[in-house]
């Protein structure tokens, strides 16, 4: 009698999905996804979940106002012009998370003198940290990169909205013990910035001066609603690609 073939080995399981099922990489991807959208969703938490073709990886897009905070490396991602983010990762938890803030504060009605709303950095950072420290992070074991603040939308310049938002970010950080290992910030250039929560890794790809209508109007647009709103209530290493 022959031996017997040994049979192949099985596919990694894919979390959520059902093993033996003959998943195409479509539905694997789709599947991914949806394990994302029905997690739990804390107010201001990025929602917009997509697979980025480029990276081969389930992605979210973190919009004005809104954090993501994460302990494995799904790509998080963000487009700026004078706004700020900040990436925070604890390296002993192995998590990290990321803003998207407008202006460092909203004035006096919010905790710590400003507006309870992400969209304004005092807030916003607040927020991220709490959230880390939720999982299990601490301050003395976080670091940080931090990112944007380009004088890119005409007719802003004498504001220094940019300037405004790097001084902040990087004197709250001071402030709070937390290391900046790496910052690509101010200039003139929009910038595109990806980032892996569970390893800490940022990407950042400083984008074309010209064609960023799309980018101005999306600040112009929150920069309004926030001053409605107001109106109303009175060491590392960062990576080119």
């Amino acid at each position: 009698m022959p031996p017997a073939t040994p049979a192949p080995p099985s596919a990694p399981a894919t979390p959520g999905v059902a093993p033996g099922a003959g998943l195409t990489p479509q539905s694997v991807q789709q599947a991914r996804l949806e394990r994302l959208r029905s997690r739990p969703r804390r107010n201001g938490e990025a929602s917009f979940f997509y697979w980025d073709a480029h990276f081969g990886k389930e992605a979210v897009k973190v919009l004005p106002g809104e954090f993501f905070v994460h302990d494995e490396d799904v790509l998080v991602m963000t487009t700026l012009g004078s706004c700020i983010a900040a990436c925070l990762w604890d390296r002993e938890r192995r998590v990290g998370g990321m803003n998207h803030f407008l202006l460092p504060d909203g004035g006096g009605s919010g905790p710590a003198g400003g507006d309870a709303s992400g969209r304004y950095g005092s807030f916003a950072m607040d927020q991220l940290i709490g959230e880390l420290v939720k999982r299990g992070a601490t301050r003395s074991t976080m670091e940080a990169k931090v990112f944007g603040g380009g004088a890119v939308i005409g007719g802003m310049s004498s504001l220094n909205v940019g300037e405004r938002n790097t001084d902040f970010v990087l004197e709250y950080l001071r402030t709070e013990r937390i290391t900046v290992v790496s910052k690509d910030v101010m200039g003139v250039y929009p910038r595109k910035v990806c980032y892996l929560p569970a390893s800490g890794k940022a990407m950042v790809k400083r984008l074309a001066t010209t064609n960023t209508d799309a980018l101005v109007a999306q600040e112009r647009s929150a920069a309004q609603r926030m001053g409605s709103a107001a109106g109303a209530a009175a060491g590392g290493t960062v990576d080119l690609f």
